[in-house]
This record gives structure tokens, sequence and C-alpha cells, in this order.
């Protein structure tokens, strides 16, 4: 049953009304003439507050307010893979179908309710089912197929139907137990965790194919990384790479009030995308989730929960997924803004006090885990949130809140954006509490990981004392060892840590072409240093291009690599002894 009431006060997105009925916190409601959709958010005594998901202009007091007596909810069936979702789960192609604007009030179900799926079943009639059990399995796309379970809220029973193998749309009937119909699609409140069997530990890498990351800041797929970083640092285009070349087999990308053109930029390119593990393309394993900075911000509140929540949906098939959203800074503004029209007591910066609270809510969803239901199978789900501190700076609110909640810190460095080194990460500043977890699947891997990872961060920690020694005696003062050291970082840099998003032979590496990289780097370093101590002078091997033909290396695949690098080196190495002979004949 609805209950009326009708508007009384108005403040932007937030309005007031009086009630004399029961509400719940989190209740939808409908205000006004068109039906917007809102939802509560405070309740004292007889007046509540609401905030509203879409514009308020046009709204009257007096206007009526219907309360629906149900939460804010998504629907989760087949065919959430590749559709482009607003932040409360219309699809955004059918909203905006009729003209450039979006039309308000419109009610439309995320998924679409007229498509015809074949779906085979996986039990037979009669048999008891437990929540989350697989009733049967949709071919979502190639690549995925989706499992149709046991809503986890259903208390299970014995099926006295189960459908036989055929074409049904997602809100058919596809198996009744004790006497309640369960269609395909499950409606979901978005505020709300999907239970799982139990929390497992990690053990594997979310593999981006950004050697920087890969190598010295590992992500376990289940774990949380914070990118943080200022305005042209980076960030947009460093998750999008991430997107399109991560192992995850679903992504989930929230456009959490960022400039509309790069959100359009995400919709006309990820269509076009070939996903790199599948032949097929790139959009099959993604939905996207687009709450621009021209949308209403309440609704850029709830596109977070209503992300997560899609993100678990397909964990809950025993997928790994990776669910990122930029940016959080821009969630934590709508807190903010809404906080403020509630006349909440503000706490650091103005945020609210429970700013910390709401992040660890979002940030405790994710994880690796051992799920519900039969057959037994495990999932993940992996966070990679931007941050956009303002004027870069790491110690304000949502950074620090972030830090203290996620396992990877990656540090966007202006200074090296500025000089085009991208991704623009702070190999001083960065971190990653994984380490130790992943190192055993690095092992096997490679099984040199572990000393070629010291090797590169030994040469990258030394660059620091050795400019502030070149600040004292000036870089004709430092020996020979010392010159090259500086200039092999520099190479290190050049060839290694940077990587072109754009050049599709470098956009993303394994990590065996990581490792046979790394070693071809180990191995011109000893090299040279052999050479130097043979009496070879810094003069002379500065003067070779090794920058300009590791570059032509770095995107070829193992063995091609190992081998053209092999060659290249013993011909470096032929061509400066013989000029540390030249030298030496020439001084007798």
């Amino acid at each position: 049953m609805t209950n009326k009431s009708s508007v009384w006060g108005i403040a932007g997105p937030v309005i007031k009304t009086r009630v004399d009925f029961s509400v719940s916190m989190y209740e939808v409601v409908n205000v006004g003439p068109q039906g917007l959709l809102g939802e509560v958010i405070r309740i004292r005594e007889n007046v509540v507050d609401i905030q509203i998901y879409e514009s308020p202009d046009g709204l009257l007091v007096g206007d009526p307010v219907y309360f629906t007596g149900k939460l804010l909810s998504v629907e989760l069936a087949p065919g959430l893979l590749g559709s482009v979702l607003v932040g409360i789960g219309r699809p955004l192609r059918t909203l905006g179908s009729d003209g450039a604007f979006l039309e308000r009030g419109k009610t439309l179900s995320s998924v679409n309710q007229e498509r015809k799926w074949k779906f085979i079943p996986a039990i037979s009639e009669g048999a008891r089912v437990s929540p989350g059990d697989v009733l049967g399995v949709v071919k979502e796309c190639p690549a995925i197929d989706n499992l149709i379970t046991l809503p986890p809220n259903h208390p299970g029973g014995i099926l006295s139907y189960v459908a036989t193998e055929g074409d049904y749309s997602v809100s058919d009937t596809i198996a009744i137990c004790d006497g309640e119909p369960i269609p395909m699609c499950q409606r979901w409140d978005v505020r709300r965790a999907r239970p799982i069997a139990k929390r497992l530990p990690l053990s594997s890498p979310l593999v981006t194919g950004q050697r920087v990351l890969d190598t010295l800041f590992p992500l376990a797929q289940g774990g949380a990384a914070v990118l943080p970083g200022g305005f042209g640092t980076g960030k947009t285009v460093t998750q999008q790479s991430i997107a399109k070349w991560c192992n995850a087999d679903v992504i989930v990308y929230i456009g959490c009030g960022e400039r509309g053109n790069e959100m359009t930029e995400v919709l006309e390119e990820f269509p076009t995308l070939m996903d790199p593990y599948r032949d097929s393309p790139l959009m099959d394993r993604m939905v996207l989730i687009a709450n621009t900075s021209n949308m209403p911000v309440a609704a850029r509140e709830a596109s977070v929960y209503l992300g997560m929540t899609v993100a678990e949906y397909y964990r809950d098939m025993g997928l790994n997924v990776a669910i990122m959203a930029d940016s959080t800074s821009r969630w934590a503004e709508a807190l903010r803004e809404i906080g403020g029209r509630l006349e909440e007591m503000p706490g650091e910066e103005g945020y609210p006090a429970y700013l910390g609270t709401r992040l660890a809510e979002y940030y405790e969803r994710a994880g690796k885990a051992s799920l519900l239901g039969s057959p037994s199978r495990e999932g993940s789900i992996t966070v990679i949130n931007a941050v956009s501190p303002a004027g870069g700076d790491f110690s304000e609110p949502v950074t620090q809140a972030s830090l203290r909640l996620s396992g990877v810190f990656w540090a966007l460095d202006k200074s090296l954006a500025q000089q085009r080194h991208f991704p623009s990460i702070n190999w001083n500043q960065s971190y990653s509490l994984y380490d130790k977890e992943l190192e055993g699947y690095y092992l096997k891997t490679s099984p040199d990981w572990g000393d070629l990872k010291m090797f590169i961060r030994e040469r990258l920690s030394s660059e620091k004392a050795l400019k502030n020694l070149v600040q004292l005696v000036g870089r004709d003062g430092l020996s020979e060892r010392d010159k090259w050291t500086l200039a092999f970082v520099e190479i290190i840099k050049s060839v290694y840590l940077q990587q072109n998003a754009f050049d599709p032979a470098d956009a993303s590496s394994s990590i065996a072409v990581q490792a046979c990289l790394l070693r071809c780097m180990r191995d011109l370093d000893l090299a040279v240093l052999d050479l130097i101590g043979d009496g070879c002078g810094f003069d002379v091997i500065s003067k070779k291009p090794m920058i300009k033909d590791l570059l032509s290396l770095r995107g070829l695949g193992v063995e091609d690599l190992q081998d053209k690098f092999s060659r290249w080196l013993e011909l470096l190495t032929d061509d400066l002894k013989s000029s540390v002979v030249v030298i030496s004949d020439a001084s007798v």
C-alpha cells in the first residue's frame, strides 16, 4: 500500500514533508506530478527529509509525495553486461532516445524485459535447494555464462517446477520453490551487501598490464587500490587502461561526477575495443555507470552502491570482478552538499563526520569469497578508486580515509605528468601491502621475480642519494659507476616505467614480458659495469643511443625480445670494448 503526503519545504534536491504514518530510512518515494525518484535520508518525529535523485526544478510546496515502502534497488538479470546505466540504475541509451536530455520521472527497468534468453536447466524438479544454488545457465555473451541462482534472500525449499530448455524473458518463471515463482531477474537493495559463505585469503594478482603497477605495487584480486592525483595527472587514462587490459572477468566502470567529455570518450571508445583475452568486444564483459558532473548530485551518491551491487551479482557466479570509480572525491562532495542542506554538523573540510564510515561500508564489500550455494565456487571483487584531492594534497580527508581502507596506494605525481611521463606513478610515495600474499604466484611465473624486483627497486632508490651528491660535488665529481647508475635510472624510467596507452604494442605487458624486460635491464647494467671496471669511461658509454634502441624492443614478445636484446647487447659491448682498446692505444 502506498502512503501519501505533500511537499512542505524545498532545499535544492532535499525536500521536507510531514507524515502521520510509519516511514523507514532509505525508503523510496515518488515526488510531484512527474513522480521524481527520491529516498528518505532523515526522520525527525513526523518530519521526513527526502533527497531526490533527479532535478527538482518545478517542484512546488504542496506537491504530492508517495511513499512506496521499498528501498532503492536494482534489477539483476542477464542483459546487464554491455549496458550503460545512470546512477540510479536506469538505462541511459533508452532514457536519452527522445532527445539530448534525460526525461525526468521516467521509470525504466535496468534490463530489457522483452528480450529472450536461452535457459538451460541445471537441476531437476523435486530437488531441495538452498540460497545461491544454481538453477540453470544462460549464455549472456560468448565470454560469460550467467548462472541463474536461487536468490540469496530466499529461504529455499523443494522445487515443484523447473523450466525446460528454451527461450525465456527475464520476468518469466523458470522455477517454483515451495509455491513461490522464481524468475531469472532478481531485485536487490543497493545499500545492502549480498551474503557470502566466507571470506578467503588473497592469493592471485589483478594483472593490469601496466609495468610500474604489476612490478612494484601489485594489486591482489579481491584487494582495494586508491589512485589519488591532482588535475591533469592521468587518473582517468590510467583507470581506463586498467579497465581495457586487466585480467578480470567482468569490469564495472563508474563515472562518478566526472566531466561529460571524459565519460563521452568512454562511451564512444569502449564499444569499439576488442577484448585482449577473448575474441569478442570488450563491452561484452563491462557495465558502465554514467553520472556526470551536470547530473543530479544525489544520484552521484547512489551510483557507487549501484556499481557495487552489480559487481556482487557477477561475483556470486564465481567470477573475478573489477570495479572502478572515477572519482570518490566527487561522491564525497555529494555527501557534503547534502549534509549541508540537512544542516548537519560538518567535520574536517566540511565533509560529514560519517565520511569514513560510508567509505568503509563500500570498501568492505570488496574481497575474495567462497559463495553461497551449490556447486561450490569462488569469486572476487577488486576495487580501484580514483581520488581527486584539491591541489594534489594527499593529506585531505577523502584520500586519508581511503588509504586506511585500501591495501595499495598508487600516488600520481604532477611533476612526472608535466614531464609527459605516464603512468605518472610516484615510485617513492606509492606502496602495496599485498607483496607477501602474491609472492607465490609471481615466483611460479618467473622463479627470479623477487631478485628482479629487488634489483629495480635498489636502482630507483639510489637515484635520490646520488642527486643529492651531485648538488654538493657536481656531476663531474661522481665516480664512473655512479655516473652510469644515474644514467641507468633514466633508462629504467623511459624504457620500463613509462608506457604509451595509445600504442597497441606497448599499452599492455604480460607478467612474462615484464620479467623478460627486467632481465634485459639487469644484463645491460651488469655488462656496462664490467666495461667500466675494464677502463671504459662513462663519456664513451653516454654517446650510445641506448634508450632509443631499447624503446624499439619493448613491444616484442618474450622470445623475440630476448633474442634481439641479446644480439643488441653483444654489438654494444663489442663496440664499447673496441673504444677502450683505441683509447688505450692512443694513450700509449
